[in-house]
């Protein structure tokens, strides 16, 4: 069964058009009940709006990283909210929503995933949620430029055809997975004013420091100082400035002797020597 069919479509859209997909993971039938009556009563429930969901109540068919790639793949909306089960709207509804982010694209027409609470640097958070922490908690100058997103609520613009890591797994960490995606694609992310309820207030067991680690892992190899050869011409990229610096002063020479080898033999004989 391909990853697709595991999506389940709990409400079609009857428009001819869909405007928004609510797609989540569920372990609870009667949690997203609870979930979705939350957002008809908000202003979702119009011919427009679809439901889809993977069923994880009687086996694990998909982890984070995997099910939400599936979602994203079979959802129709112009913008996809990807959410937990347990979040419930309690004043902001479908007109703040649109708002905000009609608001966003104003500010930024760049953005791809807007959240309701998220990190924006070293010690800074940005927040605007109710949740066992704490009720109506508003934090930050909203919007505010977002490193990282929490994962109860994701609203992603699927024009920009992000997806999460293929190689992670888990259920931790995937809402900085998919906002250092968007990042590298040249993309923003961003905590827009957008009040809800989250029921959890989130849980680190071994499960979340093994999905860190992982994490870590991965991005720091794929995030490597590194020497990139095309057909013709060889490039450095490094993040750092110093790195770049050698870089820059170090690729002419690589690539002068790199041209001598018998495997660089074809390519570039059009092109102007340095």
């Amino acid at each position: 069964m391909s990853d697709r069919g595991l999506v389940t479509s709990v409400r079609e859209a009857t428009g001819p058009a869909v405007r928004i997909t609510v797609g989540t993971l569920m372990t609870s039938h009667e949690q997203h009940r609870q979930m979705m009556g939350s957002f008809d009563a908000h202003g979702f429930s119009g011919g427009d709006c679809e439901f889809l969901a993977i069923d994880n109540s009687a086996r694990q068919a998909a982890d984070a990283y995997r099910g939400l790639n599936a979602l994203l793949d079979a959802a129709r909306g112009d913008i996809v909210i990807l959410c937990h089960q347990d979040v419930r709207l309690i004043g902001d509804g479908r007109a703040a929503l649109e708002t905000r982010l009609r608001e966003l694209s104003e500010r930024a027409p760049d953005w791809a995933v807007a959240g309701n609470a998220g990190g924006v640097g070293p010690g800074r958070l940005a927040l605007r949620i109710s949740d066992p922490h704490g009720a109506d908690r508003h934090v930050g100058e909203l919007p505010a430029r977002a490193q990282v997103l929490d994962e109860n609520f994701l609203v992603i613009r699927r024009s920009a055809r992000l997806g999460f890591s293929r190689d992670l797994s888990g259920f931790h960490m995937y809402g900085a997975d998919i906002c250092l995606v968007a990042d590298l694609l040249g993309w923003s992310c961003w905590v827009i004013d957008f009040h809800l309820e989250h029921l959890s207030g989130g849980r680190k067991d071994e499960s979340f420091h093994i999905a860190e680690n992982a994490f870590r892992a991965k991005w720091s190899r794929a995030l490597r100082p590194r020497f990139l050869q095309t057909t013709c011409t060889l490039v450095s990229i490094a993040g750092d400035p110093v790195l770049q610096l050698f870089g820059r002063f170090g690729t002419g020479p690589l690539s002068r002797i790199s041209r001598r080898l018998t495997s660089a033999r074809g390519f570039g004989q059009g092109g102007r020597r340095t």
